[in-house]
C-alpha cells in the first residue's frame, strides 16, 4: 500500500501543478480577452487567431482544471444522502462512485476522444476561419484531460482505501462542505 500512496503522492503533485497553470491560465484568458475587445473597438481591429486563443486557454482551464478540482475535493456531488453519513460511509460512497462511474466514465471518453484527435493530427487540421489556429493541440486535450482526472479519481480511490484500512493519509481531502445556497 506505501507503493501505491507514493504513486497517488506523484500524481497528486501533477495534478496540483497544472491546476496553478490553470489558475494562471483564467487571468491570462481575461487579458487577452480585454486587449481583444479594446483593439477590437478602439481600432477597429480583429483577428481570429486571439479569440481561438481564448477558446483554447478555456478549454485546458475546462478539460485540465477538472483533475485538480476533483483533487481538492471541490467537485460538484448530489449530497441528499451523503450529508448524513459518517466520514466512512461517506468514503465508501467515494470509492463506489470512483469505481462505477468516475473511472469507467474517464477511461471510455479518453479512449473514444483519441481517434478525434489523431485524426486531426494526420491531416494537420487549421481552423476554417481567416487567421485561424491549428485544431490538433486542442484535440489533443480531450484525450488527456480525461486521463488525468481518471489518474486522480485513481489517486483519490488509493487515498480512500488506505484511510478506511487504518493507514493515515496525510493528503486525504475527503472533508466536504455543504453548498451555502
Amino acid at each position: 500500500m506505501r507503493v501505491l500512496l507514493k504513486f497517488s503522492a506523484i500524481i497528486d503533485i501533477v495534478n496540483e501543478k497544472i491546476g496553478v497553470i490553470c489558475n494562471w491560465l483564467v487571468l491570462l484568458a481575461c487579458l487577452v480577452s480585454a486587449a481583444n475587445a479594446m483593439v477590437r473597438y478602439a481600432y477597429d481591429q480583429s483577428s481570429n487567431a486571439w479569440l481561438e486563443v481564448q477558446w483554447y486557454m478555456f478549454a485546458v482551464i475546462v478539460m485540465f482544471g477538472a483533475a485538480y478540482t476533483l483533487k481538492r475535493n471541490e467537485h460538484v456531488r448530489v449530497d441528499l444522502v451523503y450529508m448524513m453519513l459518517s466520514r466512512r460511509g461517506q468514503l465508501l460512497i467515494d470509492i463506489l462512485g470512483t469505481l462505477i462511474f468516475l473511472l469507467p466514465t474517464c477511461l471510455i471518453l479518453a479512449w473514444l476522444s483519441w481517434p478525434f484527435f489523431m485524426q486531426s493530427y494526420a491531416i494537420g487540421e487549421h481552423s476554417s476561419n481567416a487567421g485561424g489556429l491549428i485544431r490538433w493541440p486542442i484535440k489533443a486535450v480531450l484525450p488527456l484531460g480525461f486521463l488525468l482526472v481518471a489518474l486522480q479519481g485513481l489517486s483519490e480511490l488509493i487515498k480512500r482505501v488506505a484511510f478506511l484500512i487504518g493507514i493515515p493519509v496525510e493528503s486525504l481531502e475527503a472533508h466536504y462542505e455543504r453548498p451555502t445556497q
